[in-house]
């Protein structure tokens, strides 16, 4: 039960990360012809939605509240 409540502990620790730090990704967009290429490529930093952060939230405090119970 104890690896329960440590990984509830994670899951809460990357919700609430997930609110406020940013994930970057990037995107090539371009075109071959031949030995020719043109391309550019953009970057974006982008939060979770609110609602995937506050699931990760109460999933992690829950698995800390079952994690935390004995089963004697």
């Amino acid at each position: 039960m104890k690896a329960v409540f440590a990984v509830g502990i994670l899951v809460l620790l990357l919700g609430v990360l997930s609110f406020v730090v940013p994930i970057p990704h990037s995107e090539h967009h371009g075109i071959s012809a031949g030995d020719l290429h043109v391309g550019v490529n953009t970057e974006h930093s982008d939060r979770l939605p609110p609602a995937v952060s506050i699931v990760l939230v109460l999933a992690g405090a829950g698995m800390m509240v079952a994690g935390r119970q004995s089963v004697a």
